[in-house]
């Protein structure tokens, strides 16, 4: 049996440390990265392209900021313009429900094989695989702005030649030369970016206990301790699926 956990977390919350971790001891991939890296090369696009519409790249959080007060109502036959944009070197317009769309064909075919899957609404993709486990890390603002700023790796980013989607604590940064302290005002916005994000394309809370087995505050335990007790779920509960 193929172990399949989605992890939802919280700015500052550790899922870009417990993410990987669980994966390696559970023999899956940890698919953060990979993701728009996929999406790219599936849309004939730029991964730039796909990182402005990704809910864990900072590019894409400025974008989702940017827009979360207007979150718009689909209706059949509306497109709401403002979300429509020139793919680089394509010659055709992109929509964002092309992203998404894609993002979740990408994780469907990663529960296939198995794998932990950080951020991008796995939780709500996944709702009706049998074996998946959906795991909320969170906690209150205050431990998980000092858990932030601890992880100063993480939160400062992604190299400069990886470019690539950032972690829960790396997006408020901007390379490990010009890192700073996270504020309070960072994490508020990452939060409410990343809930944009789910609430546009999903109409549901990305913090509500009911899309998820279980829901932790891993700012209460070490990191390590967290991915145990995630290890513990997904093992218990492969078997009755």
């Amino acid at each position: 049996m193929a172990y399949v956990v989605t992890i939802s977390a919280a700015f500052g919350a550790g899922g870009s440390v417990v993410g990987p971790a669980l994966a390696d001891r559970l023999g899956v991939a940890f698919v953060d990265r990979a993701i728009p890296a996929a999406v790219a090369r599936d849309l004939g696009c730029s991964l730039q392209d796909v990182l402005e519409h990704d809910d864990r790249a900072p590019t894409g959080i400025q974008r989702l900021l940017a827009g979360a007060a207007r979150l718009p109502a689909v209706t059949p036959g509306s497109i709401d313009m403002s979300y429509v944009h020139a793919a680089e070197g394509s010659g055709r317009l992109l929509f964002d429900q092309e992203f998404v769309d894609r993002t979740e064909q990408v994780i469907h075919e990663v529960a296939e094989s198995g794998g932990v899957i950080l951020g991008r609404a796995g939780a709500c993709v996944l709702a009706d695989h049998p074996a998946a486990l959906h795991v909320r890390l969170d906690g209150p603002p205050e431990r998980r702005l000092t858990r932030a700023a601890e992880l100063r790796e993480e939160f400062a980013g992604p190299e400069p030649d990886r470019g690539t989607a950032g972690s829960d604590e790396s997006a408020a940064g901007g390379g490990a030369e010009s890192w700073n302290p996270p504020t309070m005002r960072d994490l508020r916005d990452n939060d409410r970016a990343r809930s944009a994000y789910v609430r546009r394309f999903y109409r549901v809370d990305p913090a509500s206990p009911a899309l998820y087995h279980a829901v932790l505050d891993s700012t209460a335990f070490e990191l390590e301790t967290c991915a145990d007790i995630v290890e513990r779920l997904a093992r218990e509960r492969a078997p009755q699926a």
